[in-house]
C-alpha cells in the first residue's frame, strides 16, 4: 500500500535541505574545468555539492553512511518493477506523492552508483536501471503531454528536484535524447510563468524550490535564460515584508501567510538559498542583488534565536512537528527538532561559502558549539545528512582555527509572528502564541492532526544539560493534546484536523505580543478557545532564573473543565523521575494521581522547580501514554509507541467564571533552590490578575511589569490605552522603560511611571514628549506602524 509522501519528508529523504552541503574548499574552481564552458563547471560544482569531496569513505561517520546508502539503494533496485502505472508497485503513479517518492528512490540509487564506499560504486547496471527507471516515469507521468494532478508541489518542486539531482549525478551517462526528455518534462511543470508573480504558491521557500528547478534545468540544458531567470527570480525573496511570506524587520519568518515557519519552509529557503548563492558564486549569472544581505543576516537574527543545543525548537516548525521519527530501519527519516537543527547548521555552515569572511568565521563558530553540545543526538551521527552535509559538518568541528561559540543569553520577541524566546545560562525556553495575525496551527496533507493548541502559550524548555530529548522522544505522538505545558484550554473534544485543512484557524484576537529591554520581558497572550467558548488572558514575565506566568479572567460556558497545565513532563520510556511538593516526595507509581492543596512549591528531579505564590490546590498525574505517529500524521507508522509523563495543572472546573492562577517556572531548580524562592515570600508581588490589567514587582531584580489591557492604574505605572510595560532599575542610578502597542492600533498612548525622575537619557522618535519629575510621564505619538516593536526610554532617577 501506498503511504502519503509528505512534501517537506522529501528534503530528508533526499538529503535535499542538507545535500547542499558540500565543503566551500572542497568544490572545484573554474579554472579546473577550463577544457570545458561554463556550464560545465556549474554542472560539476552542483555534482560536488550533491556527493561532497575531501571526505575518507572508509573513516567515521561517512563509511557508516555510505554503506547505508548502499543497501537502501539495493533495497530500491531489488522491489523496481517498472509496469503500467508504476515503477514500485508500493508506490501507484495515480498519486503525486508516489510520483515524487519514486523519483526520490532513483536519485538514491544514482548516489549509490556515484559515490565511494557504497558496494555499488560504478555498477554499469545500477546506473543503467537507474537511467531506466527515470525514462519509464517519463513516459508514465512526467512528460510535456501530460497535466498536473494532486499535489501541485510534487510536479513543480518535489519531482523536478530529485529528477535533476539525478540528472546532474548521471549526466555523462545519459544519451542526449534522454537529457531533452527530462528537461522538456521539467519546462512542462515548471515554466518561466511559474516565477512571473511573486503570489500564491510562488513565494518564500517555494519561490526559492522553484528558481532550483530553474536553475539546474538552465545549467543541464545549456541555457543562459533560464539560469538569468532563476537568478532574478530570487530577489523579492529577499526583502523584509510588513505581511504575508517571507522576513520581518523584527527576524520573524512567516510561510502560508499566518505561520511561524523558521524551522521548516524558513530552512528549505536558507538551503535553498545558501546552494543557489553557492553554485552562482562566481559565475556569469552570481547573485548580487544587495538585498540578499538581509537573508545572511538572518542566519544571527532569524534562525540561530531558535537553535539550541543542535535543536530547532517546535515553536516555529509548524506542522513538521507531526513527522517525528518514522524510520523503520537505520536509514529513515529521523526528523524531529534536532533532526531540523542538523540540517539547519549544515546550511548555515554552505552559506558561509558564498558571505563575507567575517560572517562565515562567526557561522562556523555558531556551528561547532551546537554541534559540540548536542549531547541528545549527535550531528555526525545523523544517518538523515547527506554524505555532503556530513563532510562540511566534520570539517567544521575538526577546524582548530574555530573556537566554538556559547549560546548566546537574553530574550529575542517576533511580533511579528506571535513567538518569543527567552535564554538564560543553562536553560533556554519558547513561547508559541495566536492572535489575528497568525494561527493556532496548522493542517494539511494529513499532517499534524491534534495540534490544536500548540499557539495557545505553549511553553516548551530545554535544559543546557538535560530534557534535551523531551519534545524529540515522541513526545508529539504519546503527549496528551489537551494537556500541552503553558496552555489555558477548554477540555472540550475536537476533531482530528478542527479548524479544517489549511484553514489557519486563527482567534478574532488583537492584543498579542510584549515588550523586552532584550533581557527581560513582559508577554501577554488574550487566548480565545478553538472552537470552543474558552476566554482568558494570559502572561508571561520571563526573568533572571525564571518565567512567572499568570493566567487570569478565565472562562468558558462549553459545558466541559477548563484547566491551565503548569507542566506536562515527558520522562521517556521509563522514567521515575522523584516528584517532591513542598518538601514531600510522592508517589513513583505509575497511574498515581493526587489533588495537592496548600502546595507552595513542587520539584521534579532532574529537571526544575515550580513555586505557586500564595499556595494553591494543584493537581498532579503520573501516567504512561501510548500512540503512533499514524495517530497524527496519515503518513507516520502505526506502530505503538508508550512514554511516560509527569503532569501538574490548575483544575478551574465546569465552565468557570473570571478564574485565576499563577506559578513561577524555574527550569533546572533543584529542591533546595524551589524551596528557598517559595520562602521568599517577598520576592514578587502580583499587581494584579484580572481582565483589565496583568503585573508584577520583583524587587531585587528592579523589575514592574504590567499588561495593560485596558487602560488604568496599577501599582506605580499608568496607561490611558491597552499596553504592554516592562520598568527594569539597573541600580546605578538608571531605569530603562519598555512600551509596546500589542494591538497595533494605538495613537496617541500615555504611559506614567509614577517615580521621581532627573532625565530622559535616550528615548525613540515615537515618544512625542516627556515630562519629568515626581513622576515620567512618556506621550507617545502613531504606534500603528511599529509593528508591535518595543519602545525604549533610558533615564536618569531622580
Amino acid at each position: 500500500m501506498s503511504t502519503p509522501w509528505s512534501r517537506r519528508s522529501f528534503l530528508q529523504f533526499s538529503g535535499s535541505a542538507a545535500l547542499f552541503a558540500g565543503g566551500s574548499a572542497m568544490l572545484p574552481s573554474t579554472s579546473a574545468f577550463a577544457a570545458g564552458d561554463e556550464y560545465d563547471t556549474l554542472r560539476a560544482k552542483w555534482r560536488t555539492v550533491l556527493l561532497g569531496s575531501g571526505f575518507d569513505p572508509a573513516a567515521a561517520p561517512f563509511a557508516e553512511k555510505l554503506a547505508l546508502l548502499g543497501t537502501q539503494a539495493a533495497e530500491h533496485r531489488s522491489t523496481m518493477a517498472a509496469a503500467g502505472g508504476s515503477l514500485w508497485p508500493d508506490l501507484p503513479l495515480t498519486l503525486s506523492s508516489s510520483i515524487t517518492a519514486s523519483y526520490t528512490r532513483l536519485a538514491t540509487m544514482a548516489q549509490a552508483y556515484a559515490q565511494p564506499g557504497t558496494g555499488l560504486t560504478g555498477e554499469a547496471t545500477l546506473a543503467a536501471e537507474t537511467k531506466a527507471g527515470l525514462d519509464h516515469l517519463h513516459d508514465q507521468v512526467y512528460n510535456p503531454a501530460k497535466s498536473q494532478f494532486g499535489n501541485w508541489w510534487d510536479f513543480q518542486i518535489g519531482s523536478p528536484q530529485a529528477l535533476l539531482d539525478s540528472c546532474t549525478i548521471l549526466y555523462d551517462q545519459l544519451s542526449a535524447g534522454q537529457l531533452a526528455n527530462h528537461l522538456a518534462a521539467v519546462d512542462r511543470f515548471v515554466p518561466d510563468s511559474s516565477v512571473g508573480n511573486y503570489t500564491g504558491t510562488s513565494t518564500g521557500a517555494n519561490r526559492v524550490d522553484l528558481c532550483r528547478s530553474l536553475a539546474l534545468r538552465g545549467v543541464l540544458g545549456k541555457n543562459p535564460a533560464k539560469i538569468a531567470l532563476a537568478r532574478d527570480a530570487l530577489s523579492p525573496v529577499f526583502p523584509f515584508v510588513t505581511s504575508g511570506d517571507g522576513f520581518y524587520a523584527d527576524g520573524s519568518f512567516v510561510q502560508h501567510t499566518y505561520l511561524p515557519y523558521t524551522g521548516s519552509y524558513g530552512l528549505v529557503l536558507l538551503g535553498g538559498l545558501a546552494g543557489l548563492f553557492s553554485l552562482l558564486a562566481g559565475s556569469t549569472w552570481a547573485v548580487t542583488d544587495p538585498n540578499r544581505q538581509i537573508i545572511l543576516d538572518s542566519v544571527q537574527g532569524s534562525f540561530a534565536p531558535f537553535l539550541y543545543n543542535g535543536l530547532m525548537m517546535d515553536a516555529v516548525s509548524g506542522r513538521s512537528t507531526s513527522r517525528g521519527n518514522p524510520r523503520t530501519n537505520s536509514y529513515g527519516f529521523q526528523g524531529g527538532d534536532h533532526g531540523r537543527g542538523h540540517a539547519t547548521l549544515a546550511a548555515i555552515a554552505l552559506l558561509g561559502t558564498a558571505a563575507s569572511s567575517p560572517e562565515n568565521q562567526r557561522w562556523r563558530a555558531l556551528v561547532k558549539g551546537s554541534m559540540q553540545r548536542d549531547y541528545y543526538s549527535p550531528v555526525l551521527t545523523d544517518t538523515d545528512l547527506s554524505v555532503a552535509a556530513l563532510a562540511r559538518l566534520k570539517a567544521v568541528q575538526d577546524d582548530g582555527a574555530v573556537t566554538p561559540a556559547a549560546e548566546p543569553t537574553g530574550h529575542r520577541l517576533f511580533p511579528s509572528m506571535d513567538r518569543a524566546v527567552h535564554r538564560r545560562p543553562g536553560w533556554a525556553a519558547s513561547i508559541s502564541m495566536a492572535s489575528k495575525r497568525m494561527g493556532l496551527y496548522e493542517t494539511g496533507n494529513g499532517e499534524n492532526l491534534r495540534g490544536w493548541h500548540t499557539g495557545a502559550g505553549m511553553l516548551q524548555w530545554w535544559g543546557a544539560t538535560h530534557g534535551n530529548g523531551q519534545y524529540t522522544d515522541a513526545f508529539w505522538p504519546t503527549v496528551d493534546p489537551y494537556r500541552l505545558p503553558g496552555i489555558t484550554v477548554s477540555k472540550k473534544p475536537l476533531a482530528d484536523a478542527e479548524g479544517g485543512a489549511w484553514g489557519l484557524p486563527r482567534p478574532d484576537v488583537n492584543w498579542v505580543g510584549g515588550a523586552t529591554d532584550g533581557e527581560y520581558a513582559a508577554i501577554g497572550q488574550y487566548v480565545r478557545g478553538l472552537s470552543s467558548t474558552l476566554y482568558a488572558k494570559k502572561s508571561w514575565f520571563c526573568l533572571a532564573d525564571s518565567v512567572v506566568c499568570l493566567a487570569g479572567s478565565i472562562r468558558g460556558a462549553d459545558g466541559t473543565a477548563v484547566e491551565t497545565v503548569v507542566e506536562n513532563r515527558n520522562l521517556g520510556a521509563a522514567g521515575t523521575h522523584a516528584l517532591t511538593v513542598n518538601g514531600v516526595p510522592r508517589s513513583t507509581a505509575l497511574g498515581w494521581s493526587a489533588t495537592l492543596t496548600g502546595a507552595n512549591w513542587a520539584q521534579i528531579a532532574g529537571h526544575g522547580g515550580y513555586v505557586f505564590p500564595g499556595g494553591a490546590t494543584v493537581k498532579a498525574l503520573r501516567e504512561a501514554r501510548t500512540g503512533s505517529w499514524r495517530d497524527i500524521n496519515t503518513g507516520g507508522t502505526s506502530d505503538p509507541i508508550t512514554r511516560r509523563y509527569l503532569t501538574l495543572w490548575f483544575d478551574h472546573g465546569v465552565d468557570p467564571v473570571d478564574a485565576a492562577c499563577s506559578y513561577i517556572l524555574m527550569p533546572g531548580a533543584t529542591t533546595a533552590a524551589t524551596a528557598a524562592r517559595a520562602a521568599a515570600t517577598g520576592w514578587l508581588t502580583v499587581l494584579a490578575n484580572d481582565n483589565s490589567r496583568q503585573g508584577i514587582v520583583v524587587p531585587s531584580l528592579g523589575v514592574t511589569a504590567v499588561n495593560f489591557w485596558f487602560a488604568g492604574t496599577v501599582g506605580a505605572l499608568t496607561a490611558d490605552k491597552p499596553a504592554c510595560v516592562l520598568v527594569r532599575e539597573h541600580g546605578d542610578g538608571t531605569a530603562t522603560l519598555c512600551v509596546s502597542d500589542p494591538m497595533r492600533m494605538q495613537t496617541g498612548l500615555t504611559v506614567t511611571w509614577h517615580r521621581p525622575v532627573a532625565a530622559v537619557l535616550s528615548k525613540p522618535g515615537t515618544v512625542t514628549s516627556a515630562a519629568t519629575g515626581s513622576a515620567l510621564t512618556l506621550a507617545f505619538g502613531d504606534l500603528t506602524g511599529q509593528a508591535g516593536a518595543t519602545q525604549r526610554i533610558r533615564v536618569a532617577l531622580g
